[in-house]
């Protein structure tokens, strides 16, 4: 037979010693379990409008973890929405029941400010992402969100401050396209916010287009890319190891990165390929850009026969990559591109753009080329035809040689005869 508390001797003992060690604790434990069932207060207010408010207490959890109960206090109405009291009491009581006060699974839900909410966010989630990802992440959290919305809690963060903060960086300069990633930023902490049950489960903050008007992009200058005759002439005049590197971006079409992070084993020479498994981000290793970006490239015969007379002066590193610094790390191809590529373009008379103008030259030769865009989308990495598209340019030599050729299709017989030369002039 179990012995009761009445009955067992050392019952008292021990629990005065457990009492004596967690009083404290316990006393705030019983006092948060014994809730009592809520009803609210409603409260009549206002002089020329009447008011409808109803009152309750609520359980929040400090950024620190301590639980503090705090006032709520709601409009619930009008008196001409609600013509009795009856009436606003049942309104009062569906607040209560979304809130969950009187529910035995309710538990204190937490409260922050953006600024508070956004350290935290930044420490466990964004930690977790790539090195580029957490770069540009924290600077638009600085630089665009902190200011306006560091003070507001992040339940009354609404559609209509989003909306503002949009309009206010627009005004500012900030191009759509930054303003769109600016959103998917916030479309991130928000989904961990109310993961962590920092916002109710009636949010509707949603940072879609039926609920955000995001600016359209206006005029703009194509984006720059080498032609294919610009291209050979980086190439032939580029000192080693530069002229290997220009080569691979100009005839597989890589993303810059992807080749600063080539390590040796992925040149597969015997197939006649490389193969794209990672990525550099100012000197340090990282993951490709999408799961689309892990592929096998093809390459020419003669880069191949290149490749293998490079390897034979090639120095080892570290790292095991194909292109290293003299202390054997990744190259930071902006570095790179400031210190060498320029330089280069200036001296041969080229207009400046950067390591992406090889990537679309590769796509503009493919284009030409009529390579299938199943092909073009496996050798560029890319997820969608669209994309491939915003890759690929008009060719002046290509656009000329169709002008030409629809000429001679298109010319009246008697404007050929005219242009014809006369008999005795031949």
């Amino acid at each position: 037979m179990n012995a009761s508390p009445k009955t067992d001797p050392t019952y008292g003992a021990e629990a005065g010693r457990i009492t004596a060690a967690d009083s404290g604790r316990h006393l705030e434990e019983e006092k948060m379990a014994r809730r009592r069932f809520q009803r609210g207060q409603l409260v009549l207010r206002g002089k020329e409008e009447k008011l409808w408010v109803g009152r309750w207490r609520e359980d929040t959890k400090l950024p620190n973890g301590d639980v503090h109960r705090v006032r709520k206090c709601e409009v619930l109405g009008t008196l001409k929405e609600f013509k009795t009291r009856r009436l606003a009491s049942r309104e009062l009581e569906q607040r209560l029941s979304e809130s969950e006060v009187n529910s035995l699974n309710y538990t204190p839900r937490p409260t922050a400010t953006f600024a508070q909410f956004a350290a935290v966010w930044q420490k466990d989630i964004l930690s977790q992402h790539k090195p580029s990802t957490i770069s540009a992440d924290r600077s638009r959290i600085r630089k665009h969100l902190l200011p306006d919305l560091a003070n507001i809690a992040m339940k009354d963060v609404t559609t209509g401050k989003v909306q503002s903060l949009i309009s206010r960086k627009r005004l500012e300069g900030l191009s759509p396209k930054s303003i769109r990633n600016l959103i998917m930023t916030m479309r991130e902490m928000w989904h961990s916010a109310k993961a962590w049950k920092y916002l109710p489960e009636a949010a509707v903050l949603d940072f879609d287009k039926r609920s955000l008007i995001v600016p359209k992009d206006g005029l703009r200058e194509e984006e720059r890319f080498l032609s294919l005759s610009e291209m050979q002439r980086v190439i032939e005049e580029a000192p080693e190891p530069l002229r290997t590197l220009y080569w691979l971006l100009a005839e597989t079409g890589v993303r810059a990165g992807e080749i600063g992070g080539l390590p040796v084993h992925n040149l597969l020479l015997d197939q006649g390929a490389i193969k794209i498994t990672q990525s550099c981000w100012h000197g340090r290793i990282q993951t490709v850009k999408s799961k689309n970006s892990l592929r096998t490239c093809e390459i020419s015969p003669e880069l191949i026969s290149h490749l293998r007379q490079f390897l034979r002066s090639w120095h080892p590193n570290g790292a095991g990559l194909l292109f290293a610094n003299k202390r054997g790390t990744p190259l930071d191809m902006d570095v790179l591109r400031k210190r060498k590529l320029y330089p280069l373009l200036e001296q041969l008379g080229i207009r400046r753009c950067g390591f992406h103008a090889f990537r679309h030259g590769n796509e503009t030769v493919m284009d030409i080329e009529n390579v299938p865009p199943a092909v073009r989308m496996e050798r560029m990495g890319h997820g969608s035809e669209r994309m491939m598209m915003n890759c690929s340019h008009a060719a002046p030599e290509a656009s000329r040689q169709f002008a030409s050729k629809m000429g001679q299709l298109l010319a009246p017989r008697d404007n050929l005869l005219l242009m014809m030369p006369a008999a005795g002039n031949a």
